[in-house]
């Protein structure tokens, strides 16, 4: 049975679980190792259970100790969230804030609004990870997540719909020139194109028609990349037709670059949302964060005025 005075040893623990091994946990903590060790052992004779597998090479969790370590990051982030709201006067962000976000829609439209809190709140600290892999939250000590397309139905994470991403079919004039411009989704699907490698709706791109029903186009891929940035250079170099966000490819449109070609059915949007670890206390610091980017994203996500009018495509 754990006892009150445990906390010390709960935090030890979860610190040796994000950085690895008990040296390091130590150093973050400033501690010895063997106190560190002691913690843990503690918490094990405690519970009765082992918590980590351990080898002369290495540790790693048991499936008792994963359970408990996701039980103790909600339980520390709740304290946390208490702590901040109970703060003399009005509640302020303070600590530290881990965030992870896809590479180029962080950096272009994320990072901005988020250095801007940190100027605001000099208490809060943030530490941004760009990677469009799906990072796990409980096992990285991820704060909250920015996440594209559908969710899993994962237990322990809630979500928060921050806004979608405006998907633009778009191609080079020289392109167009040579290739035809496509006046149907059938005559799209013959379109060689510039496809993203790790999309989350496969390789096909989801329209919606007047009626609302979904249809699915999959063009054959003549360039294949797993970076937005380089699928921009890439269609306006006319290698394909591609599809792309708005915010992304705007500048573009406006300068003649590319042409944005039109439908009868619309390119289907991308959800972005926010994720985090189920806590019943969210950190105050968290709820800013949240509360921010649903303010102040979706203007940036749907960039008005920026594409203004299409380039008519040579003939």
């Amino acid at each position: 049975m754990i006892r009150a005075d445990s906390l010390g040893s709960i935090a030890a623990f979860v610190q040796a679980v994000k950085s690895g091994n008990f040296s390091s946990a130590a150093q973050r903590l400033h501690l010895s190792r063997s106190a560190v060790g002691k913690a843990v052992a503690r918490l094990e004779e405690q519970l009765g259970v082992p918590l980590f597998q351990r080898t002369t090479r290495s540790q790693k969790l048991t499936l008792e100790g994963e359970l408990f370590y996701q039980r103790c990051l909600r339980i520390l982030a709740e304290l946390e969230g208490a702590e901040d709201d109970l703060a003399p006067g009005r509640p302020t962000p303070r600590g530290r804030l881990r965030l992870s976000m896809p590479v180029l829609l962080g950096r272009r439209c994320l990072a901005p609004i988020l250095f801007e809190l940190a100027e605001r709140w000099p208490d809060l600290h943030i530490e941004l990870s760009f990677n469009d892999r799906k990072v796990d939250l409980l096992e990285e000590g991820i704060d909250l997540a920015i996440r594209s397309g559908p969710l899993d139905d994962t237990p322990g994470l809630r979500s928060r719909r921050l806004g979608e991403d405006l998907m633009v079919v778009c191609a080079a004039p020289a392109w167009l020139a040579r290739h035809g411009t496509p006046r149907t989704l059938d005559e799209l699907a013959r379109q060689p194109a510039v496809l993203y490698s790790r999309g989350v709706e496969g390789a096909g791109w989801v329209f919606e028609d007047p009626a609302g029903r979904m249809l699915e186009v999959r063009p054959p891929a003549r360039i294949l990349l797993d970076d937005l940035d380089a699928m921009l250079l890439a269609t306006c170099r006319g290698l394909g037709v591609t599809r792309l966000p708005n915010w992304l490819v705007a500048p573009a449109l406006r300068e003649g670059q590319l042409v944005a070609l039109s439908f009868a059915e619309r390119a289907r949007p991308i959800a972005l949302q926010a994720v985090w670890a189920d806590t019943r206390q969210l950190p105050v610091r968290v709820r800013l964060v949240l509360d921010t980017l649903i303010e102040r994203l979706p203007p940036l996500l749907a960039a008005p005025g920026m594409a203004g009018p299409a380039p008519s495509p040579t003939p």
